[in-house]
């Protein structure tokens, strides 16, 4: 069959904007603010703010849609406490430490004694529209590992914006998670056939911050005495990422390890690899590295693997369906962003980072991994997998100090390779290599010079950059490139770089021949580019028959599990999405109670604007110029911040939690550095802290001193505190606290807390993992902290989004500002994370939160948290212990139910609770932390009064089962706990043949309390085996069995 002639009208062609956003109509809100934007351009504005008054009722406000309970249920709640309060004034004074307390100070500008009145949905979504259009969006040629790609609508509308999908929790609770773990397990899969290494996780921040995983686990993977040489080095290419090489060095740091940027194509690296000897940490390369060029790493690998080290690849996800993979040549871990599998630019992210490794190194990786194992009825279940390795477990022995992922974002990613199959994603590669090749011949055609692959007999590129040799050309070239919308990259040093991608059009590359190559042409002038571009045709050919070394050549399969080769009709991969999410509970059925996790409202408005074409088509290192509205949103953003935590500056950098932690961190080791004296390397943390605290401590170079806690209260022991600040007076740098405690409690001393610390020379780190329970009542800055972080995916409104993402800000003090992360590679001070705002396409989220309930909603949301969670506290205290409270029996906006006595008195513990639970359609609290064997529950202040009820008769029903097992109505095993939780499998097959042989009726297993036969979620799967799965690991989709039974 003849090969249809390829030729520039024939190029596949693809949506000018070919994000999610131009599928999908906007709401009537995005409508409604899209025209009265074009009214106040028209001049209208004043008017507008004069009359909005007299038509924006106090029904039509935020705070009211977004806070459960209304102000008349708040009054019978106040009534309900143990003991009861006569108002919220008092109820608060009973709740926060007087000296503390601030109830009157503005929360959102901070030059303004104004208090901020909250803006109506229509306000907001005008506002975030203008800045959106504000940005100005180019052609993006200026790759980086960042590409334009096109997100298929089915994937944007029944994931990225369904609520049942990004409102779920990390998996932690199997049986009710199946779906995504499913989808997680499959994007598992992806990475591990792609990459040629057996296992993978589910993903991590960046690639960035992935590198910097790679190098830690490489320096831990070392026998300990190499670990603890004075010259240990871990080399990096020359040619990763500028970005990747900017948050390594942050990494490199505190670890103490030398970097060493190398040629490593070159023949000297071998030799310089060699000479390092036991110093050798590892090897980073790029592959395809940043200026598009792919290297025969084999002989490296050798060199590495002869040290005794460990070889990391960076790479690229869609380049490894036609190169091979990193796996077959010697790597023995491979990471990279798999952004470009349908996740738009976003100005940086959030993007899921990959990472897989060797068998053998697999309980030394870092993030979460998803594992097969079996339920009750032995039946196939996932989990997640080999958690002993986290940081929760280990403390400040872990070699990380991830906690989140980018989960979301890893499922699209999934859905994007099951939607397109490996046919599809190998043919785009091709399609790319070809464009690329085209843009390669044009521009030596008119006599532009271009780098040539040292591994193709004529130079071709391999996959999809090719780099001009401009030389004094350069910047002529990148402004011809600028006048006509487009963005090449600028190496600075005359060499000007093309990073083809799959949402160009004909009529981009059209642009990019004719206005950019063809009129910077020093040969062949009066040839048109149509001629030009036919030329190159016949040199290039067609893309279905591109030539690619074969030493470099993927050869072996991949993708061949029936997942990818089968929904690849919308019809069908929307069916399998809906079956996936029909195995999942979230925020759309019921609340999660889940202590220090602040499940709140993810406003629709909020998650709306994220979707605007000018936030999500930004490369994040486009020209400022082009970026105004991302620069007036994140500045508006991080004064917000700032004015609520009480400081002075604010980096969004960090895009989690635990990145927060570690960039506070630096930024006090930083200062310290800075000041005369001895080093002060000392942290002081709780005993009661979360597990990222020491864990980020020992990542940014610091020593962890523990400082114990008040057995009874939870209460820091000052006596301890003050003690160890006396011992280690010369050394201490900081001391970590969480506040309220992670024991739910606002500590009365924990401004005296600070004033020690001060004393003897450190400074404080506020944890912002309970900040929810602070805002407008109580700030860090007040309290004597100089630096926090906070977590947008709790306080501030961003969705959990079933395990990621998150964004984690520090704000920090005046002293401290100097010290914050680079935004730039090229700055002395290095980054944190990949891009120089984190994940900036969902900061709209946080920002429009804040502007929708202003000063007073926000102080409001932050008494009804308290107030819920104390409501909970005194319809439960009846039934269960509570562990810790404070001198009036209040809690702040959590509590601990202790489940320890049940282990006693009826074999029953946490975990019995947590999945019986899940029969009457909830998920469990917080398990086993911060005390063990005990529940903490957070109901946040979305919740309302009926949901809280509701809750607390599952609970009671729950106490009265525990009390029959007591009372000895029923056995101590095989009763309805220790067999929860029952899917409908269960219910209808019993105990075979129709047999039902337990101590306990199907209706009292399926339906406990009467509103579940209205109202039931149906777990998937029985209670999973924990221990069979880490003892029979594994990872990616299982091989297709024989059902035949033949």
């Amino acid at each position: 069959m003849a090969m249809r002639r390829l030729t520039l009208r024939r190029l596949p062609k693809a949506p000018r904007l070919a994000t999610y956003t131009t599928r999908l109509c906007p709401s009537p809100v995005l409508r409604s603010a899209a025209y009265l934007s074009t009214s106040t351009r028209n001049g209208a504005a004043v008017f507008t703010e004069r009359v909005r008054p007299l038509m924006v009722t106090e029904s039509d406000t935020f705070p009211r849609r977004h806070i459960g309970p209304d102000d008349g249920e708040a009054v019978e709640m106040l009534k309900a406490l143990s003991p009861p309060a006569q108002s919220f004034d008092e109820f608060i004074a009973q709740v926060i430490p007087a000296n503390i307390l601030s109830t009157s100070r503005e929360l959102l500008n901070q030059d303004s004694q104004a208090k901020s009145r909250p803006l109506d949905e229509r306000d907001v979504a005008r506002q975030a529209i203008e800045m959106a259009e504000s940005n100005e969006t180019f052609t993006n040629f200026i790759g980086a590992g960042y590409s334009p790609t096109i997100t298929p609508g089915v994937i944007a509308r029944n994931i990225l914006q369904n609520p049942a999908w990004y409102t779920s929790y990390t998996p932690y609770q199997a049986e009710i998670s199946q779906g995504r773990l499913e989808s997680l397990l499959n994007y598992q899969t992806v990475v591990s056939d792609l990459t040629g290494l057996p296992v993978a996780n589910a993903s991590l921040l960046d690639e960035g911050t992935a590198a910097g995983e790679a190098m830690t686990m490489s320096l831990h993977a070392l026998p300990a005495s190499r670990q603890k040489r004075p010259g240990k080095t871990y080399v990096v290419s020359d040619r990763v990422h500028p970005q990747t090489l900017a948050v390594m060095k942050s990494r490199a740091e505190g670890f103490k390890l030398d970097l060493k940027v190398v040629d490593v194509s070159s023949a000297e690296a071998l030799e310089t690899i060699k000479a390092l000897g036991q110093d050798l940490v590892g090897v980073l390369v790029q592959y395809p590295d940043t200026r598009g060029h792919v290297h025969d790493f084999k002989n490296l690998a050798d060199a590495v693997h002869e040290q005794g080290a460990l070889l990391s690849a960076a790479t690229d996800l869609l380049a490894l369906t036609t190169l091979a993979p990193p796996g077959e040549w010697g790597a023995d871990i491979a990471l990279g962003s798999a952004q470009r599998f349908g996740i738009p630019l976003g100005f940086g992210g959030p993007h899921a980072a990959f990472f897989s490794v060797q068998e053998h190194l697999k309980r030394r990786m870092p993030g979460r991994l998803i594992g097969i194992s079996k339920d009750r009825l032995g039946n196939p279940a996932l989990r997640l997998a080999l958690q002993t390795r986290e940081q929760h477990i280990r403390r400040e022995k872990a070699t990380s100090n991830v906690c989140t992922a980018q989960a979301l974002l890893a499922n699209m990613n999934a859905m994007y390779a099951i939607y397109h199959g490996p046919g599809g994603l190998k043919a785009q590669a091709e399609k790319l290599t070809t464009w690329a090749r085209l843009v390669q011949a044009v521009a030596e055609f008119y006599g532009i010079e271009t780098e040539k692959s040292s591994l193709d007999p004529q130079g071709r590129v391999l996959f999809d950059t090719v780099v001009l040799k401009a030389g004094e050309q350069a910047q002529a070239i990148l402004e011809r490139a600028r006048q006509v919308r487009c963005n090449l990259r600028d190496f600075g040093n005359g060499d000007v770089g093309i990073s083809v991608n799959e949402q160009l059009t004909p009529q981009d590359l059209q642009v990019l021949l004719e206005k950019v190559l063809k009129e910077s042409a020093t040969k062949n002038q009066s040839v048109s580019y149509e001629e030009a571009f036919e030329q190159a045709v016949q040199e290039v050919g067609e893309s279905s028959s591109i030539q690619i070394p074969s030493v470099v050549k993927r050869t072996s399969e991949f993708l061949t599990h029936p997942v990818f080769n089968t929904y690849h009709s919308e019809t069908e991969l929307l069916r399998y999405i809906y079956h996936l999410e029909s195995k999942d509970l979230s925020l759309v059925h019921s609340m999660i109670p889940l202590g220090s996790c602040t499940m709140k409202l993810n406003g629709t408005t909020e998650m709306e604007i994220i979707t605007l074409p000018g936030f999500a088509n930004q490369h994040p290192y486009s020209p400022a110029e082009q970026n105004r509205g991302y620069q007036r949103l994140i500045g508006e953003l991080e004064e917000q911040l700032a004015t609520i935590t009480g400081m002075d500056g604010t980096s969004i950098q960090p895009n989690s939690g635990a990145q927060g932690e570690f960039a506070g961190l630096r930024v006090i080791r930083k200062y310290h550095e800075t000041q005369p004296g001895p080093k002060r390397d000392i942290c002081l943390i709780p005993v009661s802290a979360h597990g990222t605290n020491p864990a980020s401590a020992a990542m940014a170079g610091m020593r962890v001193v523990p400082v114990k806690c008040n057995a009874t209260t939870g209460n820091l022991d000052l006596a301890d505190l003050e003690a160890k600040c006396k011992k280690h007076a010369e050394e201490l740098g900081a001391m970590m606290i969480t506040y309220p405690s992670t024991y739910g409690v606002f500590e009365p001393e924990v401004k005296k807390v600070c004033e020690i610390v001060h004393q003897y020379g450190g400074l404080v780190y506020m944890d912002g993992a309970n900040m929810n329970a602070q805002i407008g009542l109580s700030s860090p800055g007040e309290i004597g902290a100089d630096v926090c972080h906070l977590n947008l995916h709790k306080t501030f409104c961003i969705p959990h989004g079933g395990g990621g993402p998150g964004v984690g800000p520090i704000c920090v003090k005046k002293h401290l500002v100097p010290f914050l992360p680079a935004k730039s590679p090229q700055a002395d001070q290095p980054m944190v994370s990949s891009a120089p705002y984190g994940s900036a396409s969902i900061l709209p989220i946080s920002w429009a939160y804040n502007k929708l309930m202003g000063t007073d909603g926000l102080r409001k949301a932050t008494k009804f948290t308290l107030l819920n969670a104390n409501y909970l506290l005194a319809r439960l205290k009846p039934h269960y212990k509570v562990l810790y409270t404070n001198e009036h029996g209040r809690c702040a906006h959590e509590f601990i139910l202790d489940a320890r006595p049940f282990k006693e008195s009826a074999g029953v513990e946490a975990i019995d609770i947590a999945k019986r639970l899940q029969d009457f359609g909830f998920h469990a609290p917080t398990m086993s932390w911060p005390v063990a064997n005990t529940l903490m529950i957070e109901p946040t202040e979305s919740e309302s009064k009926e949901e809280l009820d509701r809750f607390v008769d599952a609970l009671v029903a729950i106490r009265q089962e525990i009390r029959d097992v007591e009372e000895g109505k029923v056995p101590r095993e095989g009763n309805v706990l220790k067999m929860a939780p029952h899917p409908m499998s269960d219910i209808v097959e019993g105990d075979g043949q129709g047999k039902w042989d337990r101590p306990y009726s199907r209706e009292q297993a399926a339906y406990p309390v009467a509103w579940l036969k209205e109202k039931k979620f149906w777990p998937s799967v029985a209670r999973v085996d924990d221990t069979y799965g880490d003892l029979n690991l594994f990872c990616t989709c299982p091989p297709v069995e024989d059902t035949t039974k033949q």
